[in-house]
């Protein structure tokens, strides 16, 4: 594994933001908490009710909550035959609510920090790569729009729309890159009660949830020195809301199912501190013909049936699953391509490309996916 070694200082001193960044040769250094902002504000909206939606606009940024994201993974085959996985994730956070806004006459003032995220894994060669960045929300240093078309960037990593469902993504890092074209070959699809996705108990402890989970991706990797035509399937989740864990929630286990039928799933487990599963946890199911069926907790399973222990954090994290759906006669047996997908970056996570094999409606079906797994290094109360 390598890691680009990066040093962020984040000020903040009467809503102003200093950033000091030095990028090193990659390193294997340990991470720590690099990331200091705002607990919630009440100044914030927060996700309460059911709203309208309009696209592309709301793939765009919505200031008014404090906290959003946009994350893109993604299976992809060479022409030899060699698998790929990547991850391109965008974090916007607010640290000046938009009621609090005053005029100020620099353009390097700013009201937002962004993070990315950037990895790719190479299968053939057991080999996984990731990389951070932060930057102001200024100077056009990084930013997002959703008006007249989507786009959103850290730098020169970036998502921008091209046409009505169609995208260009890019991202580079030291002799890593991945640029790709991606055609949603589906529609916007809203996660929860029409976009309203609740994590606790409390008014407003929601998100605002969308997906496209079947971008149809073509383009290029290079890794080092090769270069690769590479084809395949990416899925997009894009979350804003003003909420925290609640309780005693410490993390969850995300899961992005695309099988060879045309069908997407998505379910997460929220983690208790003591390991148990929230009742809030839930998913969704995308059939070929784009209808979507929410599922509760009452509705799937998910079980471990292996673990891996990180060699640089000796953190212990699930490393296979079995998912069940009975009620849709769906069981699913979930294992990473390679093992050591963890980012070691401002928290540190599990996120990485698994392969899916299974029973769906009694008929044998494959596919890949993405599995993301916090709080078993930290807990993620209070995390950005």
């Amino acid at each position: 594994m390598k890691k680009l070694g990066i040093t962020v200082i984040v000020i903040i001193i009467s809503g102003m933001v200093f950033v000091l960044s030095s990028l090193s040769k990659p390193s294997k250094i340990s991470s720590s908490r690099l990331i200091s902002l705002p607990s919630t504000n009440d100044d914030y909206a927060r996700a309460e009710s059911i709203r309208t939606f309009s696209f592309p606009k709301d793939h765009g940024p919505h200031p008014e909550f404090q906290t959003e994201w946009w994350y893109y993974t993604g299976n992809l085959i060479s022409q030899d035959g060699k698998h790929f996985g990547y991850q391109l994730t965008f974090f916007r956070r607010s640290i000046v609510p938009i009621t609090k806004l005053e005029p100020r006459g620099s353009n390097w003032a700013a009201d937002q920090v962004y993070l990315a995220h950037f990895t790719l894994t190479d299968v053939s060669k057991n080999e996984f790569y990731y990389y951070e960045k932060l930057e102001r929300g200024a100077a056009n240093l990084a930013g997002a729009s959703g008006e007249p078309t989507f786009s959103v960037w850290l730098h020169d990593w970036q998502v921008a729309q091209t046409a009505d469902n169609s995208y260009t993504l890019q991202a580079a890092a030291n002799e890593n890159k991945i640029v790709l074209s991606l055609m949603d070959s589906k529609k916007p699809i809203l996660h929860g009660n029409n976009g309203l996705s609740q994590k606790g108990p409390e008014l407003g402890n929601a998100s605002y949830y969308i997906s496209q989970t079947r971008l149809i991706s073509s383009g290029v990797i290079k890794i080092n020195d090769e270069e690769y035509q590479v084809t395949g399937n990416s899925w997009m989740d894009h979350e804003f809301s003003t909420s925290a864990l609640s309780g005693d929630q410490i993390g969850w286990d995300w899961f992005s199912i695309q099988l060879d039928n045309n069908t997407e799933i998505m379910v997460y487990k929220i983690r208790r501190s003591d390991g148990s599963q929230d009742p809030f946890s839930a998913g969704t199911i995308v059939y070929p013909d784009r209808n979507v069926r929410t599922l509760t907790i009452d509705d799937f399973s998910i079980e471990e049936t292996a673990k891996w222990k990180s060699p640089n954090t000796n953190t212990l994290y699930p490393s296979r699953w079995t998912i069940e759906i009975p009620s849709e006669n769906i069981y699913l047996e979930i294992k990473p391509m390679i093992p050591d997908q963890e980012l070691r970056v401002s928290f540190t996570y599990w996120e990485g490309a698994v392969l899916i094999e299974g029973i769906y409606a009694g008929s044998k079906v494959s596919g890949y996916g993405y599995v993301e797994l916090t709080g078993y290094s930290e807990s993620m109360q209070g995390t950005f």
